[in-house]
């Protein structure tokens, strides 16, 4: 028999939440070793004591098979002093002052074990919506505070009954130390409600009386993991026009729940990598190709290709999706630009008018977590929508202890500190005073969940976005981050680059160092610093933001900047000659007609003169459309390329006088769609070319664009260049607060050395 020896062993990573004490327990007792483990807030601590050949097996065990779910970055074994212990045991949790050095779980799928057991009439859990285990349920959306411990979650407040706390207590169990463990004698319950909040029915008569509200054509609201949800019939033209009108949603796509793979399958295209992304623990929205066969009506995405699609991702959605049996619409909780609705006692009064009945449950939701949105791209996820299953997620390594405010756009913070910088859930647009009023709350909330006191604050550099002036009000030092030097910064976090890149950062809107709007840009690029080398040509927005809700306005500029026309371009018919005269007006004498080199501008105008879309439902609706009748482009257009100047101008100029003589000459407008991509990804692999550099990093929202993406990645791949862009975390503004952090904690660094 070997010596005996005793190791301590700090574990870090995705290590609580995931059953990862049951898995180091049971370990021990398999391999006869005495000692302990416990939560802590750098994650996992482990004592062990036995036989050396023992102890070895042990270690390697625990680097080598981690239980599902878990993520371990960090292993650090120490020897100890023997005690002659005699038993391995779960101690109670500790939490040492400092960072929380533990990643803290998204929210989990439900898993196979607990969706058998919910669907046995023989099973004490049958039909209870709120089942469990270590390997799946709610986490982000109901810890309160590290470690993860019941006590530090909205769960707190449920003892557990006896056969509950039997399961929890029992190493060979698998809720042997399942933190949100309940069942229906002690658990969470659920009710039917009117739009009144009056209660007609709980548990499962509450289930059925919404799933035949449902069938009725009315519209539910359902309190899910992170929020509540707007569920409606699919299948029903009436109850889409109804949500609609009562959401305030015009023309944007809403989100679909199948009942299962197969249904999935019959509607859309569905790849090897798409299925696995919607099968995922993640259980995320993923964006699929409808098929021509799908019998859904077209007004759950006008003149969108594409459908949303999740599957059911907790006890809940299962048992309603099984009773329902058809494909529901399942929309955020919300009026349009407005935060999700999360409380019982708001539900009533903020989602008056739009929901017909309600259902809901009496477990707190601990912040706002919606539904991840993601698609396949360059054979790659795309993450577009950082939420529940995904968020939040660690980046990197040690860092000084900064928060970072994002955008206004897409709110998502981020916070560096010992563990890296972790990203937080999308919080959506701050338009609204409600929304502002929950940007504030997880402002505060979110460090402190992270364990992190922070000695500055990042931000945009725009005076007006909510964030900049919540960082004004802070009395925290403020690094202010230029916006598409944030969006290359993340991308390159996200890859591990330390190296200087070629970064193309392509959007909208971002404000630039010099006062002006950017969007169309080439900058070479560190975590920490940035020079603009390149951009695109600048036009006026007449109207300002008015352009961007109407791109005929964008497309009016674009014009007018190479002299061209308005009345020679099919674009005359988009006017009256008062509109005409008023956008001129603003031209000729700078009133509200900012300079702009965006990219995303640029696509939207484009969309205009193809006649796509003279006005936006929703942001990008227009480069949308150029991307869809792209993807269907019937024969070919050829158009001028990009001419760059040697003061780094890239300019349109030619493309959109080609793009003219192409539409006059008959060629199709899928075809010269085509064609504008094309052109656009050439130029950036010129840059490339120019620059010399071997890595290219690409970020902002038009590399949404799948085409856009696919195309330049192939390009430059076969140039003998290195792309990198987002993945696991959105290309869009949702990835701000990543590179604010990045480029704050960089310039902190550097001052201290």
């Amino acid at each position: 028999m070997s010596t005996p020896e005793r190791f301590r062993l700090e574990i870090s990573g995705a290590v609580q939440g995931v059953g990862f004490r049951p898995h180091v327990f049971r370990l021990a007792s398999e391999k006869n070793l005495a000692g302990w483990v416990g939560n802590s807030s750098a994650g996992l601590t482990v004592e062990i004591e036995g036989p050396a050949d023992a102890c070895a097996d042990f270690l390697h065990a625990i680097r080598s098979a981690p239980p599902p779910n878990a993520s371990v970055h960090d292993i650090n074994v120490s020897r100890c002093r023997l005690e002659g212990a005699a038993h391995f045991v779960i101690r109670a949790s500790t939490l040492e002052p400092g960072d929380a050095a533990t990643e803290i779980l998204p929210d989990l799928a439900t898993c196979p074990d607990c969706i058998r057991e919910i669907f046995d009439p023989a099973n004490r859990r049958y039909l209870y919506p709120f089942t469990n285990c270590t390997q799946c349920g709610p986490r982000f959306s109901i810890i309160k505070s590290l470690p993860w411990d019941r006590e530090n979650t909205t769960m707190r407040g449920y003892a557990m009954c006896a056969a509950c706390r039997s399961e929890f207590d029992s190493p060979g169990d698998r809720r042997f130390h399942a933190q949100p463990n309940a069942c229906a004698e002690c658990g969470p319950t659920l009710a039917f409600t009117d739009e009144h909040g009056s209660e007609h029915a709980i548990d499962e008569e509450a289930l059925e009386r919404a799933a035949a509200a449902i069938e009725a054509g009315q519209i539910v609201a359902v309190k899910g993991i992170g929020g509540f949800q707007l569920i409606a019939d699919a299948r029903s033209t009436a109850a889409i026009a109804t949500l609609r009108e009562r959401k305030h949603r015009p023309g944007k796509p809403f989100a679909l729940m199948m009942p299962d793979v197969e249904t999935v399958r019959y509607h859309c295209e569905l790849s090897a990598l798409e299925e696995q992304l919607l099968t995922s623990v993640r259980a995320p929205i993923v964006l699929l190709q409808r098929r021509s066969r799908s019998t859904l009506p077209a007004q759950l995405a006008p003149g969108n290709p594409n459908l949303g699609v999740m599957l059911p991702c907790s006890p809940l959605h299962h048992l309603l999706i099984r009773r329902i049996g058809f494909p529901v619409i399942a929309t955020s909780g919300n009026i349009s630009n407005e935060p999700l609705c999360i409380e019982n006692k708001e539900v009533f009064d903020r989602l008056a008018g739009v929901a017909d009945a309600f259902l809901i449950h009496d477990r707190p939701i601990a912040r706002p977590v919606d539904d991840s949105v993601v698609r396949a791209a360059a054979d790659r996820e795309l993450v577009l929508r950082l939420a529940r299953g995904y968020a939040p997620i660690s980046l990197g390594g040690a860092m000084p202890p900064v928060l970072a405010t994002g955008g206004d756009q897409k709110a998502a913070l981020a916070v560096a500190g010992s563990f890296g910088i972790r990203c937080g859930q999308h919080l959506g647009e701050l338009g609204s005073e409600p929304a502002q009023r929950v940007f504030a709350e997880q402002c505060r909330e979110f460090p402190d969940l992270c364990g992190v006191r922070a000695t500055a604050v990042a931000c945009d550099l725009h005076p007006d976005y909510h964030g900049t002036r919540w960082a004004e009000g802070s009395d925290l030092p403020m690094i202010r981050v230029q916006h598409h030097h944030a969006h290359i910064a993340a991308c390159l976090a996200e890859h591990g680059i330390t190296t200087e890149v070629l970064g193309v950062s392509w959007d909208g809107t971002g404000y630039g160092e010099d006062g002006t709007v950017w969007g169309g840009e080439f900058l070479l690029a560190t975590q920490e610093e940035f020079q603009r080398i390149a951009h695109l040509r600048t036009f006026r927005l007449p109207g300002g933001d008015l352009a961007v809700r109407q791109p005929r306005y964008a497309a009016l500029g674009l014009l007018e900047e190479i002299g061209v026309s308005v009345a020679d371009t099919p674009l005359a018919v988009a006017f009256t000659a008062e509109e005409l005269a008023v956008a001129r007006t603003q031209i000729e004498r700078d009133i509200k007609a900012p300079r702009t080199s965006s990219a995303g501008r640029l696509f939207d105008a484009v969309a205009a003169l193809l006649g796509l879309r003279l006005r936006n439902e929703f942001e990008a609706q227009a480069a949308m459309d150029l991307e869809f009748t792209a993807s269907i482009a019937k024969g070919e257009a050829k158009l001028a390329r990009m001419r760059i100047g040697d003061d780094g101008v890239v300019d349109w100029a030619p493309v959109i006088r080609s793009l003219l003589e192409a539409i006059q000459s008959g060629a199709a407008v899928s075809a010269i769609a085509a064609e504008f991509i094309v052109v656009m990804s050439e130029s950036i692999v010129e840059l490339a070319r120019r620059t010399g550099k071997s890595t290219i990093a690409l970020s902002g929202g038009c590399f949404q664009n799948v085409r856009l993406l696919e195309i330049t990645v192939a390009r430059l791949r076969a140039g003998g260049f290195t792309p990198a862009w987002p993945q696991r975390l959105p290309p869009n503004d949702g990835g701000l607060g990543l590179g604010q952090a990045v480029v704050a904690a960089a310039r902190l660094r550097n001052q201290v050395s």
